[in-house]
């Protein structure tokens, strides 16, 4: 079952530009950034109260990020919901449809394991799962 919005997030060109940006918006600096190679990308997460930001950086050219503000330009990208058990969520949402991106949730950024459901099942809008990995 899905909890709470764990987090938003946000494709920029340029990682450095896009935090002084909301470094100012927010009136807070980033709490972490993070290089994630197997999903190309440089994240930076800022944190309001309850709600946390992560701004997407492409690593290269090949990157969903990039190729993402290729086709849509900067800007939002997809809504991230906490989950307790990601495989039973997994289950649950492809036996009701829904198109996952992946078979198998992998690692993602500030220590979650993660899984994408396609846009084309959920009315255009990117949906990341999250469940917070256990040490």
């Amino acid at each position: 079952m899905m909890k709470n919005v764990e987090h938003i997030g946000i494709a920029v060109n340029e990682l450095e530009k896009a935090e002084e940006l909301f470094s100012t918006l927010f009136n807070i600096m980033p709490y972490k950034r993070e290089n994630i190679a197997s999903q190309g990308v440089i994240t930076s997460f800022f944190r309001i109260n309850q709600t946390k930001i992560e701004l997407l950086e492409a690593t290269g050219p090949d990157s969903v990020i990039a190729k993402f503000i290729e086709k849509k330009g900067e800007g939002f990208h997809h809504l991230a919901f906490e989950v307790d058990d990601i495989q039973l969520e997994m289950e649950r949402l492809k036996k009701e449809g829904f198109t996952l991106l992946s078979e198998a949730p992998v690692i993602g950024a500030d220590n979650k394991l993660v899984c994408f459901l396609h846009p084309k099942s959920t009315n255009g809008m990117l949906i990341e799962l999250c469940q917070e990995i256990k040490s």
